[in-house]
């Protein structure tokens, strides 16, 4: 295979893998997330702020694969 060829398919497997997983992720936090607020709705506030901040890092490792793709797309 040519140079430009496994570049590709590093830079498809970048984009899926960094896509996939913190899709994965993100939906976990968010159900359980609403299942401790339905168990516990007088926590809803401190649950709701813990699963944000998680949501934001879990979207935080897609956005450097973003930055990895297009680092093997480009250099």
């Amino acid at each position: 295979m040519e140079i430009d060829s496994l570049r590709l398919l590093a830079t498809a497997a970048v984009i899926i893998g960094g896509t996939l997983f913190p899709a994965l992720a993100i939906g976990k936090i968010g159900s359980s997330g609403l299942e401790a607020i339905g168990r516990n709705p007088e926590a809803a506030s401190k649950v709701q702020t813990a699963m944000i901040l998680a949501i934001a890092f879990a979207e935080a490792i897609a956005i450097y694969a973003l930055v990895v793709a297009l680092v093997l797309k480009f250099v």
